[in-house]
């Protein structure tokens, strides 16, 4: 069974891969040190991403679902720490081999959910779905800005 470090550490190299498959160059940050993952070089912009695991516990409800923060321990306590626009430009990641790039100023502090359905109550309002925010979509959007 993999630990929640590698299971995220193998959705960052996987998020990597596809923009380089992409054909663009992506930078990562020496060390640990950054709230971004990784920078992906578009057409000479630079964007930073934060890569975050899909939730998959709602797949039956017709989403999946990721963090928008981070926790760290202080005191014995949980904290969280949201990303803010000045830290990194979008999150991603990834489903069933299918990379989703979501701007960090569309999503909440605490997690964002990618519906592949409509919710069975008739919702329609705040609702994401996943296929807008697939990456070779939004890396068409950025380029075309």
């Amino acid at each position: 069974m993999l630990s929640t470090k590698q299971r995220g550490n193998i959705t960052e190299v996987e998020c990597m891969l596809a923009f380089l498959k992409l054909g663009y160059n992506v930078l990562t940050p020496y060390g640990d040190c950054e709230r971004y993952d990784f920078v992906v070089d578009i057409d000479g912009k630079l964007y930073k991403i934060q890569v975050k695991t899909a939730n998959e516990n709602h797949i039956d409800e017709g989403y999946v679902e990721f963090n928008t923060s981070n926790k760290t321990t202080r005191n014995g306590k949980f904290v969280r720490h949201a990303y803010t626009k000045e830290q990194i430009d979008y999150f991603m990641t990834i489903y069933e081999g299918k990379c989703y790039l979501v701007p960090v100023d569309e999503c909440s502090t605490t997690t964002k959910r990618l519906r592949f359905s409509p919710p069975k109550n008739g919702q329609t309002k705040g609702i994401t779905f996943a296929c807008e925010y697939e990456l070779d979509r939004m890396v068409n959007k950025i380029v075309n800005e």
